[in-house]
């Protein structure tokens, strides 16, 4: 377990230090900030959502919309960058449907009891943010990003961890 421990902070320091898709997007249709009061986590995050193969309307019918790109700006620990960056690999190509359902997931994982193992079962390099539940504090970092998703897919605005 230790083995896997360093290799789960190996992954949140690398995304922490180089984050992944980190910057403007400038063909953004929808966009959301997130704050985190406490400690001074703060993103916006960007996405390009567009009908999905059935020839939708983006936002017309709940999972016929796909993601098709996303970036984040801002400054926060590490764990919360680590989480938008790894959160901007996870949902591009997705539809709509989809990153809703991985949002309740992680969501799950992040506020599972620390008494019960964590379903990580198919959340990829998602599954690194498990440990985190144990640091309640923590666990608003890395679930800022997911919460500022969440807002832009409802259309915008803020999302706080408070």
């Amino acid at each position: 377990m230790s083995d896997l421990r360093e290799l789960y902070q190996e992954l949140i320091l690398d995304h922490g230090r180089r984050p992944r898709s980190f910057g403007e997007l400038p063909d953004r249709n929808r966009e959301a900030e997130g704050v985190n009061p406490l400690c001074g986590d703060h993103l916006v995050l960007h996405l390009r959502v567009e009908p999905g193969p059935d020839g939708s309307e983006p936002g017309a019918a709940p999972g016929s919309a796909v993601v098709r790109d996303v970036a984040f700006k801002g400054s926060g620990c590490a764990i919360s960058t680590a989480s938008a960056s790894l959160l901007t690999g996870a949902i591009k190509g997705k539809t709509v449907a989809e990153v809703e359902a991985l949002f309740a997931r992680v969501h799950a994982m992040l506020t599972a009891p620390t008494d019960v193992a964590p379903e990580t079962e198919g959340l990829g390099k998602l599954a690194v943010f498990s440990g985190v539940r144990e640091f309640p504090a923590r666990v608003k970092c890395a679930s800022l990003p997911w919460h500022t998703l969440k807002r832009a897919l409802e259309g915008g605005g803020k999302a706080s961890t408070e």
